[in-house]
């Protein structure tokens, strides 16, 4: 696997914090935005960053990021310049781990070979592909983590313990916990209810437990960071790249300034989730 990953979540675990893992759609609202935001991100508190492949038939993803990604498919996005996007980005950042999220039909048109090729080459460290179950593991995973990708698998309140050890078999990196049944950008779950949740997966592995969906502000940060190894946001940042933009839907001058603000709040409260739970 990729050492970036694994070295970021190391020196996390030697700060005692979680990691802040923000989510952007590539391309949204156009490439050079998009790059400049992605470019930000770390100076800001971003830990991690989950890169969105836009996909016309988003199936697990709220109104919000399915918006994002029809405004990417609009300004000429494909997975190709997605990667483009991160090789990009790489030229200044060889630190920052990129984990690509999306559906699995642009990787299949694409070519499984040529795309974990290129995805490597272009610096990228993980998969989140949600449509791809365990059963379908030679499809996608099994090549991945044989070119030293991560596949970073999605666990729910509703993966048992009978499930797990499936779900868990070949995943590498991080483990995903989606807090809640149903699409990106519910409400916030229980914190309670997560950080039991959080215990049972590390029940059945010894990898980072990283959780979303409904994470919006500073003080749900530092709540759901205080159990987990790192805080997933995606709706929040892509909310505010689309209430920043002009009536038209194109960036303006605060567009990216906007983003890093509300990151940098987001990474204030991850950074206290361990201190105020040791209070």
């Amino acid at each position: 696997m990729t050492s970036r990953m694994d070295k970021r979540f190391a020196d996390l675990k030697a700060e005692n914090r979680p990691a802040l893992v923000t989510y952007l759609m590539g391309g949204d609202p156009d490439f050079d935005t998009s790059l400049s935001i992605m470019n930000a991100l770390p100076e800001a508190g971003a830990d991690v960053i989950e890169l969105g492949m836009a996909f016309s038939d988003p199936m697990a993803d709220g109104p919000a990021i399915q918006m994002a990604g029809q405004r990417a498919l609009k300004s000429g996005m494909t997975l190709k310049r997605t990667l483009e996007m991160a090789r990009s980005f790489r030229e200044h950042d060889d630190d920052t781990p990129i984990v690509l999220m999306g559906y699995y039909n642009p990787i299949y048109v694409y070519g499984v070979d040529r795309f974990l090729d290129d995805a490597l080459e272009a610096g990228i460290d993980g998969l989140i592909v949600v449509d791809l179950p365990p059963e379908m593991d030679d499809e996608l995973c099994v090549p991945a983590i044989a070119k030293g990708i991560n596949f970073i698998r999605l666990a729910t309140p509703t993966t048992d313990d009978k499930r797990l050890p499936t779900v868990l078999r070949n995943t590498s990196g991080f483990v995903y916990y989606v807090s809640m049944t149903g699409i990106t950008g519910s409400a916030l779950p229980d914190p309670s209810l997560v950080s039991g949740a959080v215990q049972r997966i590390k029940g059945h592995t010894d990898l980072p437990i990283c959780v979303g969906f409904g994470v919006k502000t500073a003080e749900h940060a530092r709540l759901i960071g205080a159990a987990a190894d790192g805080v997933v946001v995606g709706t929040a940042i892509v909310n505010q790249i689309a209430g920043s933009l002009t009536r038209d839907g194109h960036a303006t001058p605060d567009t990216a300034t906007s983003v890093t603000t509300l990151v940098r709040g987001l990474a204030t409260g991850v950074r206290q989730a361990r201190l105020v739970a040791a209070e």
